[in-house]
């Protein structure tokens, strides 16, 4: 973070912390890993689709290890813009999105759609079932 405090939107779920913010390792950025053109944090979360990342509505499939199949069902996902100092919503249709079985070696899975509103250095935090679960890192340009 920058320093400024972050205002966290009102319809953001909440157990999502200011805290959560604040321990971002910005210089951990998302590698791509596996041969399924995933990039993410190996073997923990990723994305297909990010590999084409743009500002306008693009085709997202999460992918997540480490869980429990049936049990780790419900996949929020909590943008932050590193310049601006702000937090968005990444789906079209809010912050939440169920997950599917395993796919491509994960665990869990779930397509979407998503719209980056501006470009820049993302955090895109990731909680299952309401607990923090990860963070990746995203150069988003135009």
């Amino acid at each position: 973070m920058n320093g400024k405090a972050v205002a966290l939107p009102d319809d953001l779920p909440d157990f999502v912390q200011e805290s959560d913010f604040k321990s971002i390792d910005w210089d951990k950025k998302a590698v791509e890993f596996g041969d399924r053109g995933i990039i993410g944090n190996s073997n923990k979360s990723g994305v297909i689709g990010v590999g084409m990342p743009s500002l306008n509505t693009q085709k997202w499939m999460w992918h997540i290890w480490g869980i429990e199949e049936g049990r780790d069902n419900q996949l929020t996902i909590v943008g932050y813009h590193k310049d601006s100092n702000t937090i968005h919503p990444l789906l079209l249709n809010g912050w939440n999105i169920g997950l599917s079985g395993s796919v491509n070696g994960a665990d869990a899975h779930a397509p979407s759609n998503v719209k980056i509103p501006k470009s820049g250095d993302w955090a895109v935090l990731l909680y299952t079932n309401g607990s923090y679960f990860d963070t990746l890192i995203y150069d988003i340009t135009e």
